[in-house]
């Protein structure tokens, strides 16, 4: 699968222009996702310096991305005049979702597992009825 991830509020915390702190298993995940074999395209609005210093922030995490801001490495946008940035990928992370960004975990089960969100909230809804159902007490087994 190729994923689009957004850099500001989803991999780091919004500082634009300059980069905030690492997002809580964000990279940890992003190379999970590597590891299972999904091709990661880096998808952010920032360019040139900005851009280099993202990248390099990756960089030093050890996170490598299949390519940045467009849909392969060897893609060369400056020379058709007829293209379109919409990136031709399966799955978007981007902290501008609707209901906004889930945490790394829960991204890396609806990928991994292959469920939607509302199969990860529904799993979650009954561990918890599960876990917190009241305990009888011994008298109340024979009334």
């Amino acid at each position: 699968m190729t994923i689009a991830v957004d850099f500001d509020g989803t991999i780091v915390r919004h500082r634009y222009p300059d980069i905030g702190e690492e997002i809580p298993f964000a990279v940890q995940t992003l190379k999970m996702l590597q590891q299972d074999r999904h091709r990661l395209i880096l998808w952010t609005v920032r360019e040139g310096k900005l851009l280099d210093d993202a990248v390099e922030w990756c960089r030093q995490r050890g996170l490598e991305f299949y390519a940045i801001n467009r849909d392969f490495p060897e893609e060369d946008i400056t020379k058709n005049e007829h293209f379109s940035r919409k990136l031709k990928v399966d799955m978007w992370i981007d902290d501008r979702n609707v209901g906004g960004l889930p945490d790394w975990g829960t991204i890396y089960r609806i990928i991994h597992d292959h469920k939607t969100y509302e199969q990860i909230l529904s799993d979650h809804d009954d561990d918890e009825a599960y876990s917190y159902r009241p305990k009888r007490r011994w008298w109340q087994i024979f009334g």
